[in-house]
């Protein structure tokens, strides 16, 4: 209600005034025109030229949404919209003019052009006038704000200013500072722009805050990351010009692998049409390739879902597409329930994520790993065949190389089991890639949660290193992995350069300005590797995206591997009949 108020109040305002101004341009053209002494004669033709002018100012002023804009938020844009409805107004009148002549003669028709130039002088100013009254009013609020250092000399940084004058972003900018040599001693806003080394004096004087207004990439974030902390920055930002607002920098912009190949247009024609159904629907990767199947268009969506909390989630957050989702909440153990399902559905694709993942908990439990893993895997491909699915992918790990774990054995048993049911009917294809920023389980809310409860951050070993990428991204490339995929591929991610946990744990300190926090070296855990490995060997073949490789994949005896998969229901038997499968599993017991 409020809003609509202000909203009217403000158009009757700038109605009132554009006719104030307006009236007196046209006016002042006529006095300009006759040098201050307008003859009688021509009043009449005035009071009837300016009053048509001013209906048609005001009308298309409306047409171009002018009286739309607030004072806040005007702009070149805005002004130039003035320009074209002045320029229009001015051209109408002209026509009618030029059909009515008599009506108004005598009427000097270089009134026009002055009453233009006029008309733009007023308009602009009073739309101005506020803008340039905030700009040049000192903040009032400067001892109650943090001050702060903008880092980079952009059209960011300048909506950076306005909204820091404008009291948004509760921070007042103390200098603008910039690497580019040919803008030093150059002015953004009123600040003159410095060299970054200017930042350390800034910093003797108590500045902590530095506030970045660039668009850089992962590794160039990294460097300028590193070089404000080395300068004593203890607080540093990103600005968003579309949310106007500064963010902390975070450790997903740190880390994020940030590929240049991801195919929106692949990914939608890939789904279009199609029924997907999606197992372990509210886990870290299966709630996001929910996520992205609804996004690119898929015609209907099963979410699969043991965990009714997870289950709810991911239903609540997909509820615009309510008509388009099924959620079923089942374990993909349940034969009967699962072929009731897939008979009924007839899903196109299958993207199965479902899957004990957590290393020590799978080492402890390795029944329930090996059941959930190899045995719901076998019944859910088993099944899809019976029923008729066209495409089946399976998400898999850089664990299942070589592997010295429970978990990783049992994902790589799934790869060949899975690829060795694909036929020229049934495509199948694997996709593997390392860490996701931030999945549940994984490192990164680990130590948040250690930060936040003043904890030491435990580390493994001190030079264990992992791939991480943004949930998001790899599973687009999954989704394109799975849209080239021809049947029997397996498809490794490319995660870029691999991170030293040890480094992560000090960068999460220093971004969570808790350096005085510890870092404890608690020793690897079972089953646990010390370098991640993605690709077998040097002879994966690249597909036509940069990111996605081909794996060399052995071909396998089905019925063989049948009997052996059966033989893992003999607990003792366990890692036996795992190294039967996988012979370079290098179990790893730990201590």
């Amino acid at each position: 209600m409020n809003f609509h108020f202000y909203k009217s109040r403000r158009l009757i305002f700038f109605l009132i005034c554009d006719t104030v101004f307006l009236s007196l341009s046209f006016f002042l053209a006529f006095s300009l025109r006759f040098s201050g002494d307008i003859p009688d004669i021509f009043y009449q033709g005035m009071l009837k030229a300016g009053f048509i002018l001013l209906v048609l100012k005001i009308i298309f002023f409306f047409v171009l949404k002018i009286y739309k804009v607030a004072w806040r938020f005007f702009s070149l844009s805005e002004a130039r919209k003035i320009f074209f409805a002045l320029v229009l107004a001015e051209s109408c009148f002209l026509i009618i003019f030029s059909f009515y002549a008599d009506f108004f003669n005598p009427f000097p028709r270089s009134v026009v052009g002055i009453d233009f130039v006029l008309s733009y002088m007023f308009i602009g100013a009073l739309r101005i006038s506020k803008r340039m009254l905030v700009d040049f009013r000192p903040s009032l609020t400067k001892e109650s704000q943090n001050p702060c250092i903008v880092v980079g000399a952009t059209s960011k940084a300048l909506h950076l200013l306005k909204g820091a004058k404008e009291g948004s972003l509760h921070l007042f900018p103390v200098a603008v500072v910039d690497a580019r040599n040919e803008l030093l001693g150059t002015y953004c806003d009123k600040f003159k722009i410095e060299n970054k080394t200017k930042i350390k004096e800034y910093v003797k004087d108590g500045v902590k805050t530095a506030i970045i207004a660039l668009e850089l990439g992962q590794e160039e974030l990294k460097s300028l990351f590193e070089e404000l902390v080395s300068y004593g920055i203890a607080d540093i930002k990103i600005f968003s010009f579309t949310r106007n607002k500064a963010r902390n920098i975070t450790i997903e912009d740190l880390l994020a692998r940030k590929p240049k190949d991801l195919d929106d247009s692949a990914v939608a024609e890939f789904l279009k049409n199609k029924i997907v159904l999606v197992t372990g629907a509210g886990g870290s990767i299966g709630s996001e390739l929910c996520k992205q199947c609804m996004k690119f268009g898929a015609q209907h969506l099963i979410m699969v879902e043991h965990s009714e909390f997870n289950l709810y989630k991911i239903n609540e957050q997909l509820s615009a597409f309510s008509k388009k989702i099924t959620p079923i909440m089942l374990s993909i153990l349940d034969e009967k329930a699962l072929d009731e399902l897939l008979r009924r559905t007839k899903p196109d694709l299958i993207l199965h994520a479902a899957a004990y993942k957590h290393v020590p908990l799978c080492e402890k439990n390795p029944h329930s790993a090996l059941l959930n893993n190899i045995f719901g895997t076998k019944i859910l491909t088993d099944l899809a065949k019976k029923n008729g699915v066209k495409k089946f992918v399976m998400i898999s790990t850089d664990k299942a190389v070589r592997p010295t774990s429970i978990m990783g054995c049992s994902k790589r048993v799934c790869e060949l089991y899975t690829l060795g049911c694909n036929d020229t009917n049934f495509e199948v294809a694997c996709v593997r890639f390392g860490n996701v920023l931030g999945s549940s389980g994984s490192v990164i809310p680990k130590f948040q949660e250690q930060i936040a409860t003043n904890k030491a951050l435990t580390v493994t070993h001190p030079d264990i290193v992992r791939y991480f990428m943004l949930v998001s991204e790899a599973v687009q490339l999954v989704l394109q992995a799975s849209a080239i995929a021809k049947g029997g591929e397996l498809f490794v991610l490319d995660m870029g350069e691999p991170v030293k946990i040890l480094d992560l744990a000090k960068k999460m300190l220093v971004l969570s300005n808790r350096q005085d926090l510890p870092i404890k070296i608690t020793g690897l855990r079972p089953g646990e590797k010390l370098f991640e490995e993605l690709l077998i060997d040097k002879n994966d073949v690249q597909t036509k995206y940069e990111s996605i490789f081909v794996a060399k994949n052995e071909t396998i005896d089905m019925q063989i591997l049948n009997a052996q998969i059966q033989q893992l229901k003999n607990e003792k038997e366990i890692e036996t009949v795992l190294k039967e499968i996988v012979p370079e599993f290098q179990h790893n017991k730990g201590k």
